[in-house]
């Protein structure tokens, strides 16, 4: 019997063991997709304890307690954090087989030499440990990335932003580069018309643009996204539940946008009345009818042909049914733990988008992430689509995210690549996480990946080729993100 986390953890084979020690463990991290906040890395914030650095903000634990019949006090409440933390190591050894249970002993090990079982047997003695060590130096924000080698951080951005954290950080020199990524979900939010025009109305006092007219939207987006670009970022990112996909001319574009920018939905002083009103939207949300997804369709070609002129990836994480629960969404906003798998159609809208950017020559770097597993060979066959040979991989179909971001759901992600396309061109992966103390989970995918390489060479069906194996190893780790992000 194996010991529970050791050296080997999940390396069943000498080859995994050869490819990860070898190849693998050594190489630096690139995380392009992360939602960490700039503003505690540029002030290299210090944690008071281990409940700030990991449960604050993080709905994958927040939705384990609840299912464990955690009252809420103890999760996002008004609990003390020592309480918090009690709730969550009473938790844990009910998450055995959820990737939550690996991560956290993993984290415990990676950063604190901590390798007791979290329980509430030992979760008085983690906390008081780990807490003390969070009050040194060495264990504030910056130096505990250091410590999991991250070379490259993509945190997610909205357009409105002033990036002065990032403008800070780069200014101090620090060697992690921190670069923003253009999140303008808020631009397409057209459902909520009182909160989208209110959006509306600062970009326009941001950038001096009278916002009247569909193109004078159009105008002050692309001063934005030159900001985004003069400041370093080169990635776009877009939460979709499935792709919209409408025909329209643009005498309609107009005409719906002059409906939605009606002067008794853009007044800057809201009522409490109106706030009420807006709350109301946003926990019911409206249908999109034919007209919504229109406009939403000319605006996601328009961001995507911006992405295409400025060089920049584009990224599409596609099939979040989010915030199910009304009552969750309203006492607790969104990102709290209420979003699960949605089943739209996905195929044809996607195809017909891409191709209409392709038929152009504005199709950028593309990856795209689906949250359906249903959908794993829809994405893998479709990047073969829309290949051009100009760049190694243009297509990416992204790593397993979300509720696929365990296990299984890697393993199936590797060997349906492997299947459909070139597992050797593969960007590899990312934390997708707001926690500072996520990095292990690229060790988890490194160690997940080796182990499939390693059972395919043992098996006889991949030649035990160590040489060219622990070059497509260090590529899919670091390499091919280097390459294809030019970081």
């Amino acid at each position: 019997m194996k010991p529970f986390l050791d050296a080997n953890f999940l390396l069943t084979n000498t080859t995994a063991e050869r490819l990860y020690f070898g190849y693998a463990a050594k190489m630096p991290v690139i995380d392009y997709h992360s939602h960490l906040n700039p503003r505690m890395i540029a002030e290299n914030h210090q944690f008071e304890n281990i409940t700030q650095a990991w449960l604050y903000g993080d709905h994958y634990k927040w939705r384990a307690m609840r299912a464990n019949g955690i009252p809420e006090q103890f999760i996002t409440g008004d609990s003390s954090d020592y309480e918090k933390f009690e709730k969550w190591a009473e938790t844990v050894p009910y998450t055995l087989g959820n990737p939550l249970y690996h991560w956290t002993h993993l984290e415990l090990q990676r950063y604190f030499g901590i390798t007791s079982h979290l329980s509430p047997v030992t979760s008085h003695s983690i906390f008081e440990s780990v807490s003390g060590l969070l009050h040194q130096p060495d264990f504030s924000v910056r130096p505990l990335l250091e410590k999991m080698n991250v070379e490259v951080i993509c945190t997610t951005d909205d357009p409105l932003d002033s990036l002065d954290y990032h403008r800070q950080i780069f200014e101090s020199g620090w060697k992690v580069k921190v670069l923003p990524t253009w999140r303008p979900d808020k631009i397409l939010a057209l459902d909520q018309s009182e909160s989208w025009n209110r959006y509306v109305d600062t970009l326009s006092e941001i950038t001096g643009i009278s916002i009247n007219h569909y193109n004078n939207l159009l105008e002050a987006i692309r001063i934005r996204h030159d900001y985004f670009h003069n400041h370093g970022c080169r990635l776009s990112d877009h939460g979709l539940e499935t792709f919209p996909s409408a025909s329209f001319t643009q005498s309609e574009i107009e005409s719906l946008f002059q409906s939605l920018r009606q002067p008794e939905t853009c007044n800057l002083q809201q009522s409490q009345q109106s706030q009420q009103s807006q709350q109301s939207q946003q926990s019911q949300p409206l249908q999109p009818t034919t007209d919504s997804r229109q406009l939403t369709t000319a605006l996601l070609l328009f961001l995507s042909r911006l992405d295409a002129d400025q060089g920049w990836v584009q990224q599409f994480h596609l099939g979040a049914l989010r915030s199910t629960n009304t009552r969750g969404l309203r006492e607790l906003g969104p990102d709290s733990g209420f979003d699960s798998i949605s089943d739209l159609p996905l195929a044809k809208p996607l195809a017909r988008f891409l191709d209409q950017l392709e038929s152009e020559g504005k199709l950028a770097k593309t990856i795209l992430y689906n949250l359906n597993p249903a959908y794993n060979e829809v994405l893998a066959s479709m990047t073969g689509n829309f290949q051009d040979g100009s760049v190694p991989g243009k297509i990416q179909w992204g790593s397993a995210w979300w509720f696929l971001d365990q296990k299984n759901g890697m393993e199936t992600q590797l060997k349906t690549l492997a299947n459909f396309g070139l597992l050797s061109r593969f960007i590899g992966m990312l934390t997708d996480s707001r926690s500072f103390l996520s990095y292990p989970r690229h060790e988890y995918f490194r160690r997940i990946l080796c182990n499939f390489i390693g059972e395919s060479v043992e098996r006889g069906e991949w030649p035990d080729d160590e040489k060219w194996l622990g070059a497509l190893v260090e590529g899919i780790c670091y390499g091919n993100a280097k390459d294809y992000f030019d970081f």
